[in-house]
């Protein structure tokens, strides 16, 4: 019974999460299938995903990569045992990529929405071109860069003044193809307060669309306690946990 109660709050919060999201975007005049809501799982068990999985969630986010490759395994392994339905979830990294776990990384997430440095995506490239096959066409990984939005020390991203070049850089690797931006705002109670960040990233977005010619269609910004305001300024992704599956008990 208790596992029953359990997967019905996963689906009522899930539900509820998606309604939000239906209604920030109208409100917004926007149409709620241009927004693509990330279940961020990390800490929480391979289970629970699948039991989203069944009410019809299909994107998912990770933090930390042991995890993630470890949960991905599991999960499949729970899909795989009902053969009329297997799933292809797509996994997006969304916290912070060593240079180490590259690696690891690449085909294994549809999106990595974390790239801040010209080093971290030079790795990527090899890699991807070191792992093709002779005479075969490398498939881009599709990423995203991270901006230290807020300008806080303590937070990876790139600085603002340095986005272009690096945007500019990565539209050079072939291995990378580059889709837009990602941001973690500075911790607010109110969520208006970060709204002013989001605004920045969509015009930091824009302005490279005119840079590079061409349109970065994904702004990844906004999680459960500001993401009605991210999809108002024009956020295409939102990351949330804790709305989705409570808060987090399970150790890293």
């Amino acid at each position: 019974m208790a596992n029953q109660e359990h997967d019905a709050t996963l689906a009522a919060r899930l539900k509820q999460v998606q309604k939000r999201i239906e209604k920030a975007a109208l409100n917004a005049g926007r149409n709620p299938a241009d927004i693509t809501l990330v279940a961020v799982s990390k800490f929480h068990p391979s289970d629970a995903v699948a039991e989203l999985v069944r009410h019809g969630q299909m994107d998912f986010g990770e933090n930390y990569m042991q995890e993630a490759l470890r949960k991905q395994d599991e999960i499949q392994a729970l899909l795989n045992k009902d053969p009329a339905r297997r799933p292809a979830l797509r996994w997006h990294f969304i916290g912070h990529l060593q240079s180490r776990k590259v690696g690891d990384a690449i085909g294994r997430f549809a999106l990595i929405h974390t790239v801040d440095s010209l080093k971290l995506a030079q790795n990527m490239h090899k890699n991807i071109i070191n792992s093709t096959p002779e005479g075969r066409t490398p498939t881009p990984q599709d990423i995203l860069i991270q901006v230290n939005i807020g300008e806080e020390a303590q937070k990876s991203g790139v600085a603002i003044d340095s986005l272009p070049e690096l945007a500019e850089q990565v539209e050079t690797l072939s291995g990378l193809r580059l889709l837009g931006l990602m941001c973690i705002p500075p911790f607010f109670d109110d969520a208006e307060r970060s709204r002013p960040f989001f605004v920045k990233l969509r015009e930091l977005r824009d302005d490279l669309n005119n840079r590079l010619g061409r349109s970065l269609p994904c702004l990844s910004m906004g999680m459960s306690m500001d993401f009605e305001a991210a999809i108002a300024e024009g956020a295409t992704i939102v990351r949330v946990g804790t709305d989705i599956f409570g808060p987090r008990t399970q150790a890293r």
